[in-house]
């Protein structure tokens, strides 16, 4: 008996005609490049950096250049991340507050995949947003920021007009003393664990001094309370 029998009249036509239909749908890729986004604020007039105060004023590529740069940073911090050791602090037992962070990873502002998107100049300030489409193995650590025992929390903090970035800092740090002491029953006497940047943080001046209020994700490792001791 052959193998193929005769098509019933009719039958070959109708399946024919699906032909153009399943060639006509678009292909999608099985895993779409993710692209962050983030703004940055530089002032041009008696700018200052992260670390170092100057008094003179910027031009626009220089400001566009310490905007990369910023964000370049906060990339980092939102894809990789810090490790974080914090002691509480308790005034009454003459114990002082301490937070040590270890970045996990960084991005160089040079690196190909960030881009400004948009610059504008307004009020002495230059304002670039930026995109920066990430590798797979960066989307794969970007996933583990969503995922687990991982909170999210906020915090506001203060930095010297000579270190902006100590703001950041010293936002991550209220917003772990506020979740910890908030969250747990024994008082924690110090907690380490993993911190990232949910977005990019927000800037302004006040009274001399840099502030800054920042979104984190938060995944506690380890807390000591102070009945252990």
């Amino acid at each position: 008996m052959p193998f193929f029998r005769r098509a019933k009249p009719g039958f070959y036509p109708r399946f024919c005609s699906l032909f153009p239909v399943f060639f006509a749908l678009p292909f999608f890729p099985l895993h779409a490049q993710e692209v962050l986004r983030g703004e940055v604020q530089i002032p041009l007039e008696q700018a200052r950096g992260f670390t170092v105060e100057e008094t003179r004023s910027l031009n626009i590529d220089e400001a566009r250049a310490r905007a990369l740069e910023e964000a370049a940073r906060y990339y980092g911090a939102m894809i990789y991340g810090w490790s974080f050791h914090y002691e509480i602090g308790e005034r009454a037992r003459n114990i002082e507050e301490h937070l040590e962070l270890v970045p996990l990873g960084a991005i160089a502002a040079e690196d190909p995949r960030l881009e400004s998107t948009n610059l504008q100049v307004k009020d002495f300030k230059l304002y670039l947003w930026s995109d920066y489409r990430l590798s797979g193995d960066q989307q794969y650590r970007l996933s583990k920021w969503k995922t687990g025992t991982i909170r999210s929390v906020q915090g506001y903090g203060h930095g010297s007009l000579e270190n902006k970035y100590a703001a950041l800092e010293d936002a991550a740090r209220a917003a772990l003393r506020s979740m910890l002491r908030g969250g747990e029953r024994n008082r924690p006497k110090e907690a380490s664990g993993y911190i990232s940047l949910r977005t990019f943080p927000r800037y302004w001046l006040d009274q001399g001094q840099w502030m800054a209020a920042g979104r984190f994700l938060v995944e506690i490792q380890e807390i000591i309370p102070f009945a252990a001791y």
